[in-house]
């Protein structure tokens, strides 16, 4: 295998991550709700795009940080799948615990990134940011 295939398409994962002095659309005033965020699944698209599938997300909250494997897929009647991990930074925030700031990384070592998807967790439930 070579790494720049799966660098291509594990990058594919991620492709827009936020600027500093973006504006977000959530006032500063109004606190997010994170119990309206639908609950987690083990797999969901890529937020990178392009049809890549994510499957077997299952996290796990340890030390600071939310922690997960998993395999990006992409689409076609026979795909490659691509193992990675991810770490996030498990923040304290509404009664539960906020994964933001993602960094995930191929098990072969040959490709590494960030991501702009976040969890919740909270009452023994992971949900994600819509």
């Amino acid at each position: 295998m070579h790494v720049f295939p799966l660098a291509a398409a594990t990058l594919a994962l991620v492709t827009i991550v936020a600027t500093p002095g973006t504006v977000s659309a959530q006032s500063a005033s109004s606190p997010i709700d994170y119990a309206a965020w639908p609950p987690l699944r083990s797999t969901f698209p890529s937020t990178g795009g392009g049809g890549m599938m994510i499957k077997g997300y299952d996290p796990v909250i340890t030390t600071g940080k939310c922690i997960t494997t998993f395999m990006a897929v992409p689409p076609g009647d026979t795909p490659p799948v691509y193992a990675n991990l991810i770490e996030f930074d498990a923040i304290p925030t509404a009664g539960g615990i906020l994964c933001t700031a993602g960094k995930w990384r191929a098990m072969d070592g040959g490709a590494t990134g960030t991501t702009p998807f976040e969890m919740f967790f909270k009452d023994g439930t992971f949900r994600a940011k819509p």
